[in-house]
């Protein structure tokens, strides 16, 4: 335990002085400070945030994540000389990369709210995605780690985290509406449902959605998931998705670590 918070606290002044981290939050900053000033509306400032927050949380987190370890070859290499437990050195950078984004994110759209005093009636939003927000920083960050450990060669891994990403944010959706399209005669809210589960985006974009009046724009689909993100067991289900798409993974990429002879 004391390698591995000493590893982070050496990846964390890492990151920060690489000055990226600080310029992702001061993005977020500007950003949500921008749409607060010309939305007018704290809820339609949030549900705009919602789509950059979809797209750009995962793109930033798996290339980022990607390019550092493979930039930290030589340092991995260098403690792996050394007496260092291989699961520590891992856990060590993991924490070390992925806090600081998820946190760098949670300041840059939280401190415009609280210099107005909090969202409002947008809350219970607000709270909705910055949670849903530090989830997918953690497990694309973690993709990131079990591809950069997976490829050896930079490029393949670069090539592999754009298309990953490429995949879940894009070509499963349009999977998603071909099969809507395709079964449109039969039932279909509880295999969308189940559908939504498989993918950690939708997972997010689907829960955050539920925390504003746009389910009933929906039909009757609207109508199911709101009824089951609106439970307390809908909800655990949910994070615990989130948890298994977080730990399958980070568990992947730590068995090919300890595996790989460096």
């Amino acid at each position: 335990m004391d390698t591995t918070i000493k590893i982070v606290k050496y990846e964390l002044n890492d990151v920060l002085r690489s000055k990226w981290v600080a310029y992702y939050g001061l993005f977020f900053l500007v950003l949500t400070e921008g749409l607060l000033r010309f939305s007018g509306a704290n809820v339609k400032a949030l549900l705009s945030l919602v789509n950059v927050v979809l797209l750009l949380i995962p793109l930033v987190s798996i290339l980022f994540g990607t390019m550092y370890l493979y930039n930290a070859r030589e340092f991995v290499e260098m403690l792996l000389a050394q007496p260092v437990n291989r699961r520590s050195l891992f856990a060590g950078m993991f924490s070390g990369l992925a806090l600081p984004l998820a946190m760098s994110f949670a300041a840059g759209v939280a401190l415009p709210f609280l210099m107005r005093g909090g969202a409002g009636a947008g809350t219970g939003a607000l709270l909705m995605l910055l949670v849903t927000g530090v989830w997918l920083t953690l497990i694309f960050v973690a993709l990131a780690f079990l591809i950069a450990t997976a490829f050896v060669d930079r490029v393949k891994g670069l090539g592999t985290a754009i298309i990953l990403w490429l995949f879940f944010t894009v070509i499963y959706d349009g999977g998603v509406l071909l099969f809507l399209g395709a079964f449109s005669d039969y039932p279909l809210d509880k295999p969308v449902l189940a559908l939504m589960m498989l993918n950690p985006v939708d997972l997010t974009r689907v829960a955050l959605l539920m925390n504003f009046d746009v389910s009933a724009l929906m039909g009757y689909t609207g109508a199911v998931f709101r009824q089951f993100f609106g439970s307390g067991l809908g909800l655990a289900v949910a994070f615990g998705m989130l948890g298994i798409w977080l730990a399958v993974p980070l568990y992947a990429g730590l068995r090919l670590f300890e595996k790989r002879d460096f």
